[in-house]
């Protein structure tokens, strides 16, 4: 099936977004035919006012994709405003929408009860669904890799395709549908989710002394005032990572001792960290391998497949619309 999906250049990738977005990538291209886009037009709905250098983070985003495994022979790989009809395609759906369709969006009334938003409120925020609809159904995306609490965006695309279907009288668009994947289960360094804003996360890019440091501030059970105390791993985050990061036996030895009070919490976070690092080394070493212009050919021979497909489809609109 094809798959369309697509992530916000807004700077280094952290464990969450692999375990909740690119570990779900990585099985979807083995079988089906996907398109993954660098955001670069939705990253300005939130971020227009901080300079960011789209192009550099472009690019650093699509290496971080390849590094992870993504691969540029079985999926398509390229930057949202190389293709021209996106804005295109964007403009004719803003036409037809209904303000009040938007307003309704959960992100956006969630966002409205943020007093630190109203500064932020501008149009773009407000209609960049129709954007993602655009996005997804510029190249007849049948299935769209998302959370639970996205579901209501992708409804919205289908809403949105249904009245053009109506309006313009022929069915030229594929209805997406979702396709649910599990949202990453792994904590921030203080138990919250992880997240940039937080300043709690372990990044794909850090180095080995870099994962060490953050993770000795790591939270743990907050009952265990000497190495003697007995511990409760579940309430844990470092345990968090063992289950993910460790194998079978380190795991068992790390519970076993920590119950048993006979293992100190640093000694712990070193044999997690290690094994964090064993995990990103493979992916840093990989990255610091790919050049730009090496990413560079990728996104072009992807931008001219991704763009025939595009530029089929908006004449295929055009000429519906204008009868």
């Amino acid at each position: 099936m094809r798959i369309v999906s697509g992530m916000r250049p807004t700077g280094s990738l952290h464990l969450g977004h692999y375990f909740g977005v690119i570990k779900n990538w990585l099985e979807l291209q083995k079988e089906n035919e996907c398109f993954f886009f660098v955001a670069d037009w939705h990253a300005l709905s939130t971020k227009y006012e901080d300079k960011l250098n789209l192009q550099e983070l472009s690019i650093d985003l699509a290496k971080t994709w390849i590094a992870c495994g993504i691969d540029p022979e079985k999926s398509t790989v390229f930057i949202q405003s190389d293709i021209k009809e996106h804005s295109e395609l964007y403009l004719v759906l803003n036409m037809i929408t209904p303000v009040n369709w938007l307003e309704r969006n959960p992100s956006y009334k969630d966002m409205l009860e943020q007093p630190e938003f109203k500064d932020k409120n501008m149009a773009g925020f407000l209609t960049y669904p129709v954007l993602q609809t655009a996005d997804i159904v510029l190249y007849d995306g049948e299935l769209v890799p998302i959370g639970e609490d996205q579901k209501p965006h992708l409804e919205l695309a289908r809403e949105i395709v249904r009245r053009f279907h109506h309006l313009f009288g022929s069915e030229i668009f594929t209805e997406p549908k979702e396709k649910l994947t599990e949202t990453s289960k792994l904590s921030g360094l203080d138990g919250r989710k992880m997240s940039k804003s937080y300043n709690n996360s372990i990044y794909l890019d850090d180095d080995t002394e870099t994962i060490w440091q953050k993770l000795r501030g790591a939270k743990t059970d907050t009952n265990r005032i000497k190495k003697t105390d007995k511990g409760n791993p579940e309430v844990c985050t470092v345990w968090e990572y063992h289950k993910i990061f460790s194998d079978k036996e380190t795991q068992e030895k790390i519970y076993s001792e920590c119950t048993a009070g006979t293992i100190g919490c640093v000694a712990c976070k070193k044999e997690c960290a290690k094994n964090i690092d064993a995990f990103l080394a493979p992916i840093r070493e990989k990255k610091a391998s790919l050049s730009d212009e090496y990413v560079l050919e990728i996104l072009e021979k992807s931008k001219q497949k991704a763009g025939k497909i595009a530029a089929e489809k908006m004449e295929k609109v055009n000429k519906l619309i204008k009868g």
